[in-house]
């Protein structure tokens, strides 16, 4: 059984409609843009929640861009980051696969670690200085 394609129909789409559309698809009012980039929009939406939209990483980043309150820096396969917490100094590797070790144990994030040592929870990039406020 074939379901309908979403996209095929929105090339012939006036303005109204893809306003409704959009407006049924995200449940939101529908942005103002042209009806060529909400054309592009609509697709994109439609690709999202069939496949599962960005991972919630590229979301967190783009949110922050979009703020533009702080700066990430990634911490890639070979990072080494020291961090002294009351008296003792914390070393932290980065793995080529991307598994963070500390005290010889595997950890998936840096939030995982920073709990570790503090038995708080911390946002690892900034608990590690990886997450810089900008000017304003």
């Amino acid at each position: 059984m074939a379901f309908p394609d979403p996209l095929a129909g929105l090339d012939d789409m006036s303005a109204e409609e893809l306003r409704r559309a959009w407006q049924r698809v995200t449940g939101e009012p529908p942005p103002r843009v042209s009806p060529s980039i909400l054309r592009h929009a609509l697709a994109w939406e439609h690709q999202a929640k069939s496949q599962g939209g960005l991972q919630r990483g590229v979301q967190q980043r783009l949110m922050q861009l979009g703020a533009r309150k702080t700066r990430t820096s990634a911490a890639g396969p070979g990072t080494r980051l020291v961090r002294e917490w009351q008296g003792t100094v914390h070393v932290v590797t980065v793995g080529e696969d991307k598994v963070v070790r500390w005290n010889g144990a595997g950890y998936r994030s840096l939030s995982e670690v920073a709990r570790a040592i503090t038995g708080t929870r911390w946002s690892g990039p900034a608990f590690f200085g990886l997450r810089k406020k900008l000017a304003a």
